[in-house]
């Protein structure tokens, strides 16, 4: 379990002021020209060695992405772009870290866009965020004001922050959609090669980074990648934020150690699961991306990066999504199947195409009026979707489905024999007996 001295946001809750005051008071800003004056390459070296994962859901090294963008400029301006879109169903901890605890993320800007040679960087704001906007362009003109960053900032490096609003669509958190979307167009997915990092924003070197990734870069390099790297799992180091919700006694966002087991996180932070933990029936541990682990499988895991792989699922934002026995499992995939057919931009065939399909499919099974064979039919197709679309969110769709079927095919078999033998009586939830 993760100390209250280890703990990077002490502000999660917004208990203390947000303001520059309040921010340098609890340890952000200080020794940033210090930081700086080491060198692009040390800080680089230093984000390596902590073993930070990027905090967004995919888990790739932070340190190896900075290092991907070029060493030297052949003329283009570098960008560093901050995905604060957060869109994903059940995940709300960036949205914290805006409204509470700003100061982190610009600082985190400062240094990361030192660290790759840029002199400009990004924050792209879910549309729906208005009061976090509010409270990080506040926390941005505190920093202008201070001369922290500007043209001409107390640590000699040229540095310019824009906080860009989005108009709230989710395939915007796509990070060559960002691009895109940031550019004035369409949001929608670029092909990829090339990379952000080669030709990303305006055709310019860009490194696309989650907030809670670029957030923490400013505390690990004060206190030292060793520090980072002593706390969690070999490969899954360090803190993250978990956003609990669903079906425990005191949902929550709570910073932990990764490789917290479930069990602890649940009954340490959320008061245990809502009636016991013979109740439980299910979690979709990441957000609504990642296919939903069974209760006997996850209730001792350890929740990071490659034990929920090893499970067939991901730790993805670390949206835990807590689901007892009075749920509907297949409608609330259904719902969740709806949601990506909505989010779709439309670009690839098998996305504009297949989520839709998918989602009827899967309201005829909510009820019952369906064939078995149309099981294996609908596992079929989530498999000529996934891994066939410009961007992931074929794959988002895919997977939730796929972790339905896995797990819990007897449920819908028994759903579509009621059905059959009642075609008017409401479905009855059998995980409940």
């Amino acid at each position: 379990m993760l100390q209250d001295k280890d703990r990077i946001f002490t502000n999660l809750y917004g208990l203390q002021p947000c303001d520059l005051k309040g921010a340098m008071k609890r340890g952000a800003w200080d020794g940033t020209k210090f930081i700086l004056e080491q060198g692009r390459d040390w800080i680089i070296d230093e984000m390596k060695k902590s073993g930070l994962r990027g905090r967004g859901g995919a888990g790739f090294s932070t340190g190896l992405k900075w290092s991907f963008m070029p060493k030297q400029s052949d003329g283009r301006p570098h960008y560093l772009v901050v995905n604060a879109d957060e869109s994903e169903p059940g995940t709300c901890k960036d949205r914290e870290i805006l409204r509470h605890d700003p100061h982190l993320l610009v600082e985190g800007c400062m240094i990361a866009s030192f660290a790759m040679g840029a002199h400009a960087a990004y924050i792209y704001v879910r549309g729906e965020y208005i009061a976090e906007r509010i409270a990080l362009q506040k926390a941005v003109d505190e920093a202008y004001e201070a001369k922290l960053i500007g043209k001409d900032n107390i640590h000699g490096y040229p540095f310019d922050l824009y906080v860009h609003h989005g108009a709230g669509a989710y395939i915007c958190g796509e990070e060559t959609a960002m691009l895109e979307s940031l550019e004035g167009k369409k949001g929608m997915p670029r092909m990829k090669p090339p990379f952000p990092a080669n030709m990303g924003l305006y055709g310019c070197p860009t490194t696309v980074n989650n907030v809670e990734s670029i957030a923490v870069a400013g505390t690990i390099l004060r206190r030292g990648a060793s520090w980072f790297s002593s706390l969690g799992r070999p490969n899954n180091a360090g803190t993250k934020l978990f956003c609990v919700s669903g079906h425990v006694n005191k949902p929550c966002n709570v910073e932990e150690e990764m490789g917290v087991t479930f069990r602890e996180l649940i009954d340490t932070h959320c008061g245990g699961v809502r009636g016991g933990w013979d109740n439980l029936l299910a979690v979709i541990p990441g957000g609504v991306s990642v296919p939903v682990v069974p209760a006997d499988q996850i209730i001792d895991a350890p929740m990071d990066f490659d034990t929920l792989r090893g499970l067939g699922s991901g730790l993805g934002t670390a949206a835990v999504i807590v689901m007892d026995k009075s749920t509907d499992i297949i409608r609330a995939i259904a719902r969740i199947s709806h949601f990506y057919k909505h989010e779709s931009c439309g670009q690839c065939t098998p996305c504009r195409e297949g989520t839709g399909w998918m989602w009827r499919v899967m309201e005829r099974m909510a009820i019952g009026r369906a064939h078995k064979g149309e099981i294996d039919m609908l596992f079929e197709v989530t498999k000529q979707v996934e891994g066939r679309t410009i961007c992931a969110l074929g794959d988002a769709a895919a997977w939730p489905i796929q972790g339905l079927i896995r797990h819990f095919r007897p449920e819908i078999e028994k759903r579509i024999d009621d059905y059959a033998a009642n075609p008017h009586a409401e479905p009855v939830l059998h995980a409940a007996k």
